[in-house]
């Protein structure tokens, strides 16, 4: 797996400020239909993005507090 650089790279606190703004603006329920779906879409894309960053984020404190184990390591650990 690659690092992440520059444009690439997932920026979990905007997605998360994004997200709240969305989930305000949905909740006001003044959007016509077709963009409230637009956005629930956007929204869905998000939250889906946050998860895989916080799980990504939960394995490497995982393997860095595993005390007194051995580890295999391979190319997917390393990021």
């Amino acid at each position: 797996m690659s690092k992440k650089t520059g444009k690439d790279r997932f920026d979990f606190e905007s997605a998360l400020e994004e997200l709240e703004a969305l989930v305000t603006k949905l909740e006001k329920g003044d959007l016509p239909l077709e963009e409230s779906l637009k956005e629930f879409e956007r929204g869905v894309a998000l939250t889906r993005s946050c998860q895989k960053e916080l799980k990504e984020a939960e394995q490497k404190v995982n393997l860095l507090t595993d005390k007194g184990e051995e580890q295999d390591f391979d190319e997917h650990d390393i990021v």
